[in-house]
């Protein structure tokens, strides 16, 4: 069995060249889980897979992150093999973030009689999920307020940690050995986004060794970060990923 990063999009919010930054995670090449929708997001998977998401987790509620969830919407109602069965994965911190900013509008369909959530499955969760017999935790990162972007790791395999300033204790904990970690950085750090600085002060050597950046500002700060010795994730590669290790005895 083998497993596969397929990164969609790199950019931070105004970097729309690079694509909203989100990522499927493959196996054996297929498609599993499709990690944030933004904007053009589900151009691209389509245009990759053929089909729509059939399985989303989402980490947290910015627009570069949830708006494509619109079109995805009208995409499963309409269908009646995806209606309902369209998962959607998200903390049960984020449900009321998500109904304000996607789902509260009135007449989800012009006719009516329709609730945004029928086209989907939403599985609010809080320490993690079981999907295609796999565990994934999640963990909180630091995005703005507390509570409100949550990152996502399958043990062993990769951690995708949205969002976030550096979370040296939760990495520690979720994203140990070999695991392939896709960090949020660009050059210049801010109160809510990693900078170069902050992997340099915050992570150590081995863990830096094992990090992707994505979600920066522009191709300039790409070959930036490259330079310094940094992988940098882009737009539309495949990235190997080891075979996850056995869910935890506590998962679930």
């Amino acid at each position: 069995m083998s497993f596969a990063l397929h990164v969609l999009g790199t950019g931070a919010a105004q970097a729309v060249e690079l694509g909203s930054s989100s990522a499927v995670l493959e196996r054996d090449g297929a498609p599993l889980l499709l990690i944030d929708c933004g904007p053009e997001t589900l151009t691209r998977y389509l245009e990759s897979y053929g089909q729509a998401p059939r399985a989303v987790y989402i980490t947290h509620t910015h627009m570069d992150h949830v708006a494509g969830l619109e079109r995805l919407f009208y995409r499963a109602w309409f269908d009646p093999e995806l209606r309902g069965k369209a998962k959607l994965f998200a903390h049960a911190a984020l449900v009321p973030l998500l109904q304000g900013r996607v789902a509260d509008y009135p007449q989800a369909v012009a006719e009516g009689g329709v609730n945004f959530w029928d086209a989907f499955h939403l599985i609010p969760l809080s320490r993690g999920f079981w999907h295609g017999d796999l565990w994934f935790d999640v963990f909180p990162t630091r995005h703005h307020a507390p509570n409100s972007s949550f990152g996502i790791a399958l043990r062993g395999c990769f951690a995708w940690t949205g969002d976030t300033r550096p979370i040296p204790e939760m990495l520690e904990q979720h994203a140990r050995g070999n695991t392939l970690v896709a960090h949020d950085c660009t050059l210049t750090g801010n109160p809510s986004h990693t900078g170069l600085e902050d992997l340099q002060r915050e992570y150590p050597e081995p863990l830096r060794r094992r990090l992707l950046l994505y979600h920066y500002a522009s191709a300039e700060d790409a070959r930036e970060l490259t330079r310094y010795g940094y992988r940098v994730a882009e737009p539309g590669m495949r990235y190997p990923l080891h075979e996850p290790d056995p869910p935890r005895a506590d998962a679930g």
